[in-house]
């Protein structure tokens, strides 16, 4: 293996866990923001938990449709539009 590919292939994954998290901590912290400034009661944390893994889950799904996209065009031998290659 090329080393671009094996670093290519560590940001992915690093993006991975980024888009993972990412959704469900902002869920999070919105419910603790209506927990200690609105007042709401801690019931709150439930359904921000429910929608903050349902958006992880979604992210996951997307990645996953793009990385096939990715497999199958390159198994039909069709070229990537890249911007960055100039050739």
């Amino acid at each position: 293996m090329k080393w671009n590919e094996i670093f290519a292939q560590l940001t992915m994954l690093a993006q991975l866990g980024l888009s993972l998290a990412t959704p469900l901590l902002i869920c999070l912290a919105v419910c603790y923001l209506l927990c200690t400034r609105l007042g709401f009661g801690l019931w709150v944390y439930i359904p921000g938990m429910i929608m903050g893994l349902g958006a992880s889950f979604m992210t996951a799904y997307k990645v996953y449709l793009s990385v096939t996209g990715r497999q199958k065009k390159r198994e039909r031998g069709e070229k990537e539009v890249s911007f960055n290659k100039h050739i």
